[in-house]
């Protein structure tokens, strides 16, 4: 008899659908075969199924067992289709009788029945809600899935979610027996609610300058470099930058919670409600920071998706690994390429990026002497590339903190709280700006969409125009200055971009006498 259960795999970020055909023939010896370009992990389910369905109570057929994962032309991984595999050779063995044809089945089996966590639900479940009537045979409702991930896939409305713990308690639901109760749906708000940060600004002593920079990178999304000797404060800067960026919005912390389910990193939450932070050590390989593999996976661009991607040491990275930076930079997505086809992740994050200005970290200091020589103080910085400078918004020099400053208890610093409220308010005239174009913020912005959003004065043309001719701007260091002043005019509630805008927004640009 044949049995058909629907299922699906994650194929880059998003899922597909999968249909586990079962057919079990009493001709030929007994066997138990898996094709459909099934790997290890998939051929292992026989053993993992075989003693989930003897250790339930049913009967294993010893006879000649096929299952098919079609479509055979998409590589499988992963033990996701234990479930449905299990399922299918229940209903094919005839020791359960159920119309399955609305259902989708996912999950892990361990030897005893019980179903373990699995990665990739939420993209699954995005799946079952948009798949067309025709591709399923009808209309999917109903999700079964681990009870572990069950809060995850309540996000998206529109289904049954059923959480199951074990094989035989399937079993009883679709025989009738004893009826499983779906998963209330999520109630998405209280997720956002209460958010608790590990640092806040007011622990930075000094730097308002530095602040001011954050701020102003928070409320547009632009990319940052520190420069300054160590112990200036720059990691700490960076570490607090989380407390006031503003708030996820429903679809991005969507888009965030696909990213991190697919690598299996979500830590027992069900929707990623703070944007991340993701900070690699230097010594991250290629594929670690841009994604990649065999079977493709994101990497740190990518987990820092409308998140901060915080590189400290900047110029210790290997250059490769750098330059590859450049294009998710300008895009917002990379484009991995395999022989088995090419698969895109989000990369729309916020880069930071810290750098001591030598080896030693003290060139410029006014109390403390470089050690470095020039040949190496040139070598350091040349580590980083013009093109990749040229992609950062915002160079600020972060100077060692003054002792009166770190001493001086009685200094009150601005709270996070109060920077974030200005900062979502800048945010919300952006979303309110973009609401008909698929961007969330001025660093998005195209050179099509600086025309018609980002209209100039003559003063403040002519002021680029000098700018230009003295700091030597390229195209596209002069398009970021102007998104960076539409940006520190949404602070201001500004709709017109000023002269003071533009002006503020070159006073982070490079120094022309700078090797940074």
């Amino acid at each position: 008899m044949l049995a058909k259960v629907i299922s699906a795999a994650v194929v880059g970020l998003d899922a597909v659908p999968i249909e586990v055909e079962v057919d079990i023939a009493s001709q030929g010896l007994p066997s138990f075969t898996i094709v459909g370009l099934p790997d290890k992990a998939v051929e292992e389910a026989r053993e993992r199924v075989r003693s989930a369905i003897k250790n339930n109570g049913a009967d294993f057929p010893a006879k000649r067992i096929t299952v098919n994962l079609a479509p055979a032309d998409l590589p499988k991984e992963g033990p996701s289709y234990d479930l449905p595999i299990a399922v299918g050779i229940l209903l094919a063995s005839e020791q359960l009788k159920a119309d399955i044809s609305d259902a989708l089945f996912m999950g892990e089996l361990a030897l005893d029945g019980k179903l373990r966590h699995t990665n990739g639900v939420l993209p699954i479940a995005l799946l079952a809600k948009d798949l067309p009537a025709g591709k399923a045979g009808k209309k999917l409702r109903r999700i079964f899935l681990p009870e572990v991930n069950s809060q995850e896939a309540t996000i998206i409305k529109g289904l049954e979610i059923y959480p199951v713990s074990s094989l035989v308690q399937l079993f009883n639901h679709l025989s009738g027996t004893q009826l499983l109760t779906p998963a209330k749906p999520a109630k998405t708000k209280d997720y956002f609610e209460n958010a608790q940060f590990e640092l806040d600004m007011a622990d930075v002593k000094g730097q308002e300058k530095a602040k001011r920079a954050m701020e102003i990178a928070a409320a547009g999304s632009h990319n940052i470099f520190l420069k300054g000797p160590p112990g200036a404060g720059k990691t700490l800067l960076a570490k607090t930058l989380p407390s006031i960026l503003p708030k996820l919005s429903l679809d991005e912390a969507i888009e965030v919670t696909k990213i991190y389910s697919i690598s299996g990193l979500l830590e027992n939450q069900s929707l990623v409600t703070k944007r991340p932070f993701r900070s690699p050590h230097h010594t991250t390989s290629h594929i670690g920071l841009i994604g990649g593999g065999t079977n493709p996976k994101p990497g740190d661009i990518s987990l820092a998706h409308r998140g901060v991607l915080f590189m400290d040491e900047f110029p210790e990275f290997q250059r490769h690994t750098l330059e590859a930076l450049r294009q998710p930079m300008e895009d917002g997505q990379i484009t991995i390429s395999r022989s088995s086809g090419r698969i895109n992740f989000p990369s729309k994050f916020m880069l930071v990026a810290a750098a001591n200005p030598c080896p030693c970290g003290f060139l410029g200091d006014n109390t403390r002497q470089c050690s470095c020589g020039s040949a190496q103080v040139l070598r350091y910085q040349k580590r980083i590339s013009g093109p990749m400078l040229d992609r950062i918004d915002i160079h600020l020099d972060v100077p060692a903190v003054k002792i009166e400053k770190l001493t001086d208890n009685k200094i009150q610093s601005e709270k996070s709280l109060d920077i974030r409220k200005r900062v979502q308010k800048a945010r919300d005239i952006q979303t309110k700006r973009f609401s008909k174009i698929k961007i969330a913020s001025n660093a998005e912005m195209s050179n099509k969409h600086l025309k018609e959003f980002c209209d100039l004065s003559d003063e403040c043309i002519n002021l680029l125009r000098l700018a230009v001719a003295k700091m030597n701007l390229s195209a596209r260091s002069y398009n970021r200055t102007i998104k960076l002043a539409r940006t520190i005019a949404d602070l201001e509630n500004s709709e017109a971009i000023k002269v003071s805008h533009i002006a503020e927004a070159l006073q982070y640009r490079p120094r022309t006498d700078s090797l940074y």
